[in-house]
């Protein structure tokens, strides 16, 4: 069954508890699921934990997080920890990241591909409860699952083949349609697909400011940038790729890009762009809110909930 979650949002220009309040709002509104990824502001699993105390039934998806940048004991460590003092389900979610984050920020060498399939591999066998190297989890938490984010062929390949289900972040319902086709080629028994949408209920000015500025970190991005290209957005990709800062690219993002990558409008439009997304092979749509003007996205989901989880878990 095709389902609908949230996805705490780290947007440049808010405060960073706001994730705590858009937690709360997913699980005060219905949500059964909500994403927590990583950046610059708190350690993905401290966070998971005050999430899973402040609220009352919501389960909780951590990731995607830098497979090269935790060990895999470290992410069995983080996980058991979450699940045993919340009493929440948990899941994981890994992925490569990007050269700057695993190399610059955490000095670890960017092996992306070799990096994710043994994390999974390795997190999976600990969670499971086995012995690697010595170490064994004393709270294991058997069955986990583990999804694997993915962006371009040989990503793909370790997601098809290691993974519990595939995460894309910021594409287009083609883009997924073109992965749902892909995936039965790569295993005999293809992953279900997520898919992260940036969503704004009837944005205004602050709003499609902030999903402009979001956007234009990602317009030069390998895999990104080409599927921008193919949207037809390429004059915007060759800038970014030459170095112009994001602040002089964000104002030059048409509403058009906007739209295509996220769901955006009224409540109706937004709707119809999450059963596209399920009309294009995701089984999970994970909303990203906007909340330049809709603080802890409360409105966004509050008005949402009731049209999106019909029939939908």
């Amino acid at each position: 069954m095709n389902s609908v979650g949230v996805v705490t949002p780290f947007w440049l220009d808010r405060p960073p508890l706001e994730a705590l309040s858009v937690a709360s709002a997913a699980d005060e509104a219905g949500f059964g699921m909500l994403w927590i990824g990583e950046m610059a502001t708190f350690d993905a699993f401290a966070l998971a934990t005050a999430v899973g105390l402040r609220t009352s039934s919501i389960s909780l998806a951590i990731g995607p997080l830098a497979a090269g940048v935790r060990s895999p004991v470290a992410l069995a460590l983080g996980l058991s920890t979450v699940v045993a003092t919340t009493g929440r389900r948990a899941r994981l979610a890994l992925g490569a990241s990007s050269p700057r984050i695993v190399s610059s920020w955490h000095g670890r060498p960017f092996t992306p591909v070799a990096s994710v399939r043994a994390a999974v591999r390795d997190t999976r066998a600990l969670l499971n409860g086995n012995r690697i190297d010595g170490f064994r989890l004393q709270q294991p938490v058997p069955g986990t699952s583990i999804s694997v984010a993915a962006f371009g062929p040989a990503l793909m390949r370790v997601a098809a083949s290691e993974g519990d289900e595939v995460v894309l972040n910021l594409v287009s319902a083609a883009h997924v349609a073109s992965v749902a086709q892909t995936l039965p080629s790569l295993t005999p028994m293809a992953p279900p697909i997520a898919v992260w949408v940036p969503a704004a209920l009837d944005p205004g000015p602050a709003t499609l400011t902030q999903l402009r500025s979001q956007l234009a970190v990602y317009l030069g991005a390998p895999g990104y940038g080409e599927m921008f290209i193919e949207l037809g957005h390429d004059a915007l990709v060759s800038r970014a790729r030459a170095g112009e800062p994001r602040a002089s690219l964000a104002p030059d993002i048409p509403l058009s890009l906007l739209e295509s990558v996220g769901a955006i409008g009224s409540a109706s439009s937004i709707t119809a762009r999450v059963d596209a997304y399920f009309a294009a092979g995701a089984a999970h749509v994970g909303l990203v809110p906007a909340t330049a003007e809709d603080p802890g996205g409360e409105r966004l989901l509050t008005t949402l909930s009731p049209l999106l989880t019909k029939g939908h878990r």
